[in-house]
């Protein structure tokens, strides 16, 4: 249909009208659409690159025409024992300038991020598909990869383990079992009315970031190398390499402008290519560049975790739940990575917004012969709250309620609003609320009572309906890496330079550490500028991930601007206002002036004479910030403490459509309302709502990881893994923010983290499916529904409820 043909241009109330009937009903997108513009929303601070081309990445860097290019030596099997490797006729192959393997590693062997056990090179031990055995540094790229191919290698293949139960049931472990606990589970379970119990299989997913992974590492005159790369933990990839070559940390400086997403993928597995790339780089003392093809880097890079997920839950006659048992079983591959962290953060979550009572949580880390699976936004969280959202379903099929009743009937809430791991949920009131905001703005009794008609009266297609919520814990699980720093410089012409310990991976956290400085110095975002992230710059630095780079980055960036703000304060008092009378309190920076006293004794000094004034007179013009997060503990042994300084909410609404004699399905509309805190760039935060759901939806839906029986990756490019494009966005697709409710916690302005928390929304779709779904059997079942939810598993489900809805129906 063609909506403007008859709207014109110039009419501002047909305009209007066009957007509504485009948006849909819903307030919520009349109210995005016309809302006056924040002050703190800008543009991403490489928006206009980004659009222009240029914006550079890895691939972009200039670089010596003597450069060498890498190729990598993978292994054919998921699991053996590496016999015979002969390299003899790749060193002769033309173009190849070096080549190398385990043995040929002056340092360090194993570049486990946490804990041991990944071998930079195959030593004899093979324990995946895509294992590096070697390297082959040549003049070109292609000369490299056909050099590969030149290899003699034997192995003496062994079965492989591909299935995490059964890993489980053997005790096939990279990292000890954890329990979390509160009360006496076994007795709720025992005097609860009514038991639910249900098991299923969460997919992983690949991060398919547009650039993949990629180095380019320089030897330098003193020993050591400088290392670009597209990369989310820069000091990792620093000690790492140091450890790899043998010399000291100092040695190595890594450098990080932007990456072309990042998603967790580059968060510990950018590393093992920045190895391999600078010991060729110090051995030839050559420039060398590492890129990964998609289909290599799909194999030879971790995941998602899948997940096998079960539950057995007391509930009473309401449906409200007592206690019981969560078991959550992450597929970590074939080494710890990550995995001890993950597992434990899914466990944290398998409660997601809902109190389980007195309750016993385990978390299993099964080892398979595949890629280590790694960090991936939401790092573990989403995986554990499919379990309870899988449970709020089953239970209001067992009593007969809407799931939206059952969901907010066993919300956090007062008396009952510690978590199983012991913490306080605060903000219950604004879970509440943000709920019955979403409930009315997308109307959902009305298109509740209208789907449900629409699905008596139509017997193949059926529509579905869902609002999930979303409660998300914020800050590393680890303690020690809630810290960051910033360096702060301002030159002599007022212009100033941040450098953070952050990395951009177009999330925009340049972008928001920007206006953090202009907003404490009282200057245009634009009068102030960002560095590349590097080692030499701000050492020890977290990893970009967790949802933390603005909350620990921009508070570390404040920081440095109190420091530097009372320096000058102090100066202007001591020099500039000495005989004025004025107070030193009274001082502030402000539209680019340096303000002190109000009314008629106000007096004003712009901000480059301010700072030409304090150069002349000796005071340093560049400052340092740090930051720790507060209050954050933890305690393995026990299980119990406050992991989290904070929690982020939000809900999502999703209708569907559903052929049941086909499988296929379409997501029709989505409305969204998500807390962000008192946003300090809302702009960038709805871009990240929406990119989060669209590939939460994706995780949900259509991205499949799939092996062959040997373990080999099949899945292994976008012809045969589909992520969501644009022709999958819900043709209405409201998104808003909340507002009116800072963060209770002194987070940087009232804040709240946005990165990872939108990625969890997406589960609104797969229940909106099952929802569709359980209404072949009048809404008395909710099916198993494996993610992804492909129209394959829907069809299958669909068919499995028929059957046992029709059996019990000719029983009847």
């Amino acid at each position: 249909m063609d909506t403007t043909a008859d709207v014109s241009p110039e009419s501002e109330t047909a305009r209007h009208e066009l957007e509504g009937r485009i948006q849909g009903a819903s307030p919520l997108a009349r109210d995005t659409v016309h809302a006056a513009p924040h002050p703190h929303a800008r543009a991403h601070e490489s928006a206009i690159k980004h659009v222009t081309g240029r914006a550079a990445y890895i691939d972009d860097l200039k670089a010596p025409a003597d450069t060498l290019h890498v190729a990598l030596g993978l292994s054919p099997v998921a699991h053996g024992r590496l016999t015979r490797l002969d390299l003899d006729k790749v060193r002769a192959m033309p173009g190849v300038v070096d080549v190398i393997g385990f043995h040929d590693v002056p340092g360090h062997t194993d570049i486990g991020p946490v804990f041991p056990g990944d071998p930079i090179f195959v030593e004899e031990e093979i324990s995946y598909v895509g294992q590096v055995m070697f390297a082959v540094a040549a003049e070109s790229h292609r000369a490299a990869r056909e050099a590969v191919q030149a290899a003699v290698v034997e192995i003496d293949e062994q079965p492989a383990c591909l299935d995490p139960v059964a890993a489980a049931e053997r005790g096939e472990f990279v990292r000890p079992t954890h329990v979390q606990q509160s009360g006496d589970w076994e007795q709720a379970l025992a005097n609860a009315a009514h038991v639910v119990e249900a098991e299923q299989f969460v997919g992983g997913q690949e991060h398919f970031y547009l650039e993949g992974q990629a180095c380019l590492v320089q030897p330098t005159e003193d020993e050591g190398v400088i290392v670009h790369t597209s990369n989310q933990h820069p000091s990792e990839t620093q000690k790492l390499v140091a450890e790899v070559l043998g010399i000291p940390f100092h040695a190595v400086t890594v450098e990080v402008r932007r990456m072309g997403g990042g998603f967790g993928g580059k968060e510990t597995q950018a590393s093992p290519w920045a190895c391999i790339a600078a010991l060729i780089a110090r051995r030839t003392g050559r420039t060398t560049r590492l890129r990964l093809p998609r289909a290599d880097d799909m194999r030879v890079t971790g995941k998602r975790h899948p997940f096998h997920n079960r539950y057995r839950l007391g509930v009473d006659d309401q449906g409200v739940i007592q206690g019981g048992e969560i078991t959550v079983i992450g597929d970590c591959g074939y080494s710890p990575d990550l995995s001890d962290a993950i597992v434990d953060r899914a466990m944290f979550h398998s409660d997601n917004a809902y109190s389980l009572g007195e309750a016993r949580v385990t978390g299993h880390r099964s080892r398979t012969h595949t890629a280590s699976n790694t960090a991936f936004r939401g790092f573990g969280g989403p995986q554990g709250m499919m379990v309870i959202e899988a449970a709020m379903d089953d239970i209001a099929r067992r009593i007969g309620e809407d799931p939206l009743t059952v969901r907010k009937r066993n919300f956090y809430r007062p008396g009952r609003q510690t978590t199983h791991y012991g913490q306080q949920v605060d903000q219950i009131a604004l879970l509440k609320e943000l709920v019955e905001q979403l409930e009315t703005s997308s109307d959902y009794w009305v298109r509740r009572r209208a789907i449900t008609e629409f699905n008596a009266e139509s017997p193949i297609v059926k529509r579905g309906l869902a609002l999930t919520p979303v409660k998300f814990g914020i800050s590393f699980t680890a303690k020690h890496l809630n810290q960051a720093g910033a360096l702060l410089h301002v030159y002599t012409d007022g212009s100033v330079m941040i450098n953070h310990g952050g990395t951009e991976m177009g999330q925009g956290l340049h972008t928001k550490i920007c206006q953090v400085v202009a907003r404490e110095l009282g200057l245009d975002t634009d009068e102030v500028r960002i560095t590349a992230t590097r080692t030499d710059k701000v050492p020890n630095t977290s990893p970009t991930a967790a949802s933390s780079g603005a909350d620990l980055n921009g508070q570390a960036a404040r920081d440095a601007c109190l420091k530097l703000k009372q320096r000058l304060f102090d100066f202007a008092h001591e020099h500039l206002y000495k005989d004025q009378g004025l107070d030193r309190e009274d001082m502030r920076l402000e539209a680019g002036h340096l303000v002190a006293g109000y009314g008629e004794s106000e007096r004003r000094i712009p901000w480059g004479e301010l700072v030409q004034s304090a150069y002349l007179n000796r005071i340093s013009l560049s400052e340092k910030g740090f930051y720790a997060t507060p209050l954050i503990h933890y305690d393995r042994n026990v299980g119990q403490g406050r992991p989290f300084y904070y929690y982020a909410f939000g809900a999502a609404v999703a209708e569907v459509s559903v052929d049941t004699l086909t499988g296929e399905y379409q997501v029709d509309r989505v409305d969204i309302l998500h807390d962000v805190g008192d946003s300090l760039n809302p702009a960038i935060d709805l871009g990240q709502v929406e990119g989060g759901f669209i590939q939460g939806m994706g995780w949900m839906t259509s991205e499949e990881l799939k092996w062959n029986d040997a373990g080999r990756l099949i899945s292994d490019g976008p012809a045969t893994y589909k992520i969501p494009t644009y022709g999958d966005l819900p043709p209405v697709f409201n998104v808003k923010l909340m507002e009116g409710h800072p963060n209770s916690m002194a987070s940087i302005y009232r804040s709240k983290a946005v990165g990872e928390p939108p990625f969890m929304l997406g589960m609104a779709v797969w229940s909106a499916l099952r929802d569709a779904l359980a209404s072949l059997t009048d809404y008395a079942e909710a099916p198993r529904l494996d993610t992804p939810a492909t129209p394959e598993r829907v069809l299958m489900a669909a068919e499995a409820l028929r059957s046992r809805y029709d059996t019990a129906q000719g029983a009847v």
